[in-house]
């Protein structure tokens, strides 16, 4: 990551690098929290498939602030390490959370559709991105 420069040449002071994305490592932890903790018994259930649409906007979110955090932030990544790091890593830990509930809880069941579920959230993020980008050139 390399921080970018000010108009008169000078690297700007910069923060480090976890400090420019700590509302995405509190939305992780949020995921990480409510994908494992026991199941709330109200149950509520709008429609059919509603449990995939929370999935859905979950990781929408997470990754919606991750972009915005991006954009906002003096660091820019090549495109290689941008695309593991905001698409493939996300998808990854949604995996590894169904794979936990499947086998490290017994309150839980992984669920592949849960799985599907969220990486559209996280590639519906990804083409949302430019967006993102705009959003976060018009800061102060």
């Amino acid at each position: 990551m390399t921080p970018n420069k000010t108009n008169s040449g000078k690297p700007r002071a910069v923060r480090p690098w976890w400090r420019c994305f700590r509302f995405t490592f509190v939305c992780v932890v949020l995921i990480w929290y409510l994908c494992l903790m026991r199941e709330p018994s109200v149950g509520i259930k709008l429609f059919a498939g509603f449990d995939k649409v929370v999935h859905t906007t979950m990781y929408l979110g997470t990754c919606s602030v991750f972009w915005l955090e991006y954009y906002r932030s003096p660091y820019r990544l090549p495109r290689l390490s941008l695309t593991l790091i905001g698409v493939v890593a996300p998808i990854m830990m949604s995996g590894v959370i169904e794979l936990a509930q499947a086998y490290l809880t017994t309150t839980r069941s992984g669920d592949w559709f849960d799985f599907a579920a969220n990486s559209c959230g996280v590639l519906l993020a990804l083409s949302l991105s430019p967006l993102y980008r705009h959003f976060a050139s018009l800061r102060p």
